[in-house]
């Protein structure tokens, strides 16, 4: 597996004395609400661990701006797909001294917009895996570092759902809603198993949210709006920092009583 990563491997190289205490990893990081979400911990102190799968300029260019403000975070390729990719990526992490004090399973896939009717079997199995199976195995290895019964500290576990969950996306990405479904029944379960480890297992779940810098097409996401904007009381569409800051909250010890939520940052919607 080929990483970029900013982090060195080697104990006695570890970064300065000003590292920060708490340690994020953020699936699907270089983009969007994971990049927001890398960008918000690290400017409130947080040592940053993020992924990406095929944007590495855009990877790259979220770690630099991190370190531009100060801050301390590393890049790593991982198909969160792929089982060995994950666990060699804990696996490095480990090298590197890095236990996650929060993971944010934020990496997602929608597949091509279509019916039921017309959905190819391969796009299907690939959202499944990257949804589902990615969400819980990077969940699994965190736990397992996690877990005081293992010698972990316990720690936070924040998946990324959908709104979708409740309205299905029909004749659009019922796969992805039923996917996302999935993972709001995994945080519920996975919060009550954790428990007693001194983990805490939320979800936040975004509605229409603006997720790119690009002019023409934040013109084509307002356009798609217009035909639903009086579904959503706010009348407006979200701000990926503003998905990161729900994120923030649950994995902070500010909702330190708080596991097993699922929290929509959706509007009203």
């Amino acid at each position: 597996m080929r990483y970029h990563s900013a982090m060195s491997s080697d104990p006695d190289k570890a970064a300065p004395a000003t590292v920060p205490a708490r340690k994020l990893l953020v699936t699907g990081g270089s983009r969007g609400i994971g990049a927001a979400i890398a960008s918000l911990f690290a400017a409130r102190g947080w040592q940053v661990a993020l992924t990406y799968r095929e944007r590495a300029d855009t990877a790259r260019a979220v770690v630099a701006e991190i370190e531009a403000d100060g801050g301390t975070a590393a890049a790593f390729r991982v198909d969160v797909s792929d089982e060995a990719e994950i666990v060699a990526l804990f696996d490095e992490l480990d090298r590197a001294g890095f236990t996650p004090d929060a993971v944010v399973n934020n990496a997602g896939i929608t597949g091509p917009r279509t019916a039921l009717m017309d959905l190819d079997g391969g796009v299907l199995d690939r959202v499944l895996r990257t949804n589902i199976a990615g969400t819980m195995l990077i969940a699994r290895e965190a736990a397992w570092r996690m877990a005081r019964s293992r010698g972990g500290k316990g720690g936070a576990i924040v998946n990324i759902s959908s709104t979708a969950t409740r309205l299905g996306s029909p004749g659009q990405w019922v796969h992805y809603a039923a996917s996302k479904a999935a993972v709001d029944m995994f945080t519920q379960g996975l919060a009550r198993e954790l428990a007693a480890e001194g983990i805490r297992v939320n979800a936040v779940s975004p509605g229409h949210t603006m997720t790119t810098a690009d002019p023409a097409e934040q013109a084509r996401i307002e356009a798609r709006f217009e035909g639903e904007r009086h579904s959503v009381p706010l009348g407006r569409i979200g701000k990926a920092e503003e998905v990161a800051e729900a994120v923030y909250w649950l994995a902070d010890d500010a909702a330190s009583y708080v596991t097993g939520a699922l929290l929509p940052a959706a509007g009203g919607r």
